[in-house]
C-alpha cells in the first residue's frame, strides 16, 4: 500500500480538494442540504472554522482553520464523508472489492490537502475557489454559483482573504 506524506500542522490552515467518486455525478449539488447538515455535525463534535468553500457538483473545495493544538483534518474529512455517505444510495457500479468491504462507493477514497503558508498562498487558495465554477462552465459570472462562499463573503463586506493565516 502507498504511503502518503501529510503534512500535520496544529492550529494550520488548509487548502482541501474532495471528489465523489463518480466524475460525472451532480450528488453533492442534488444533496446539498445533506452536505451541510454533515459538516454542521462534524463541527459540532470537532470544531474548526471554513475560511472559504465551493460545491460543485461532484467536487468540494475548502480553506480550513483547525483549533489550536489540533491537527486532525483527517479525521474531520472521515466523519463528514461517512455522514453523507450514509444517508444516500450506493453507486451502482461499486467494484467486488467496495461491495466486500461495505463501502457505498460515493466518494473517491482520498483527499488532496496543502497546507496555507502564507497570505499570497491563502489569495491564491480562495481565488481557486471563487474561480471554480467559472471554470467548469458552471456560470458566466463566478458570483452567479449560489454554492461559493467568495461572492458572500465580498457583498457582506467582510474581506475575501484572511489576515491571520499561519506561517509555515
Amino acid at each position: 500500500m502507498t504511503a502518503y506524506r501529510r503534512r500535520f500542522v496544529p492550529s494550520g490552515t488548509y487548502f482541501f480538494t474532495v471528489n465523489l467518486a463518480d466524475p460525472t455525478s451532480n450528488l453533492l449539488v442534488e444533496r446539498v442540504d445533506l452536505l451541510r447538515a454533515a459538516v454542521r455535525l462534524c463541527k459540532k463534535n470537532q470544531p474548526f472554522e471554513i475560511n472559504a468553500a465551493v460545491i460543485l457538483p461532484s467536487t468540494l473545495h475548502m480553506i480550513w482553520t483547525l483549533p489550536e493544538g489540533d491537527s486532525g483534518y483527517s479525521a474531520r474529512w472521515r466523519h463528514i464523508k461517512s455522514t453523507f455517505s450514509r444517508h444516500v444510495p450506493a453507486a451502482a457500479n461499486r467494484c467486488a472489492s467496495m461491495r466486500a468491504r461495505g463501502e457505498k462507493g460515493i466518494w473517491q477514497r482520498r483527499f488532496w490537502e496543502h497546507q496555507i503558508r502564507d497570505q499570497d498562498d491563502y489569495a491564491l487558495h480562495a481565488h481557486l475557489i471563487a474561480t471554480a465554477p467559472l471554470k467548469l462552465n458552471l456560470v458566466r459570472n463566478p458570483a452567479d454559483w449560489p454554492l461559493c462562499s467568495a461572492h458572500k463573503r465580498k457583498t457582506s463586506g467582510r474581506l475575501a482573504t484572511r489576515a491571520n493565516v499561519n506561517a509555515a
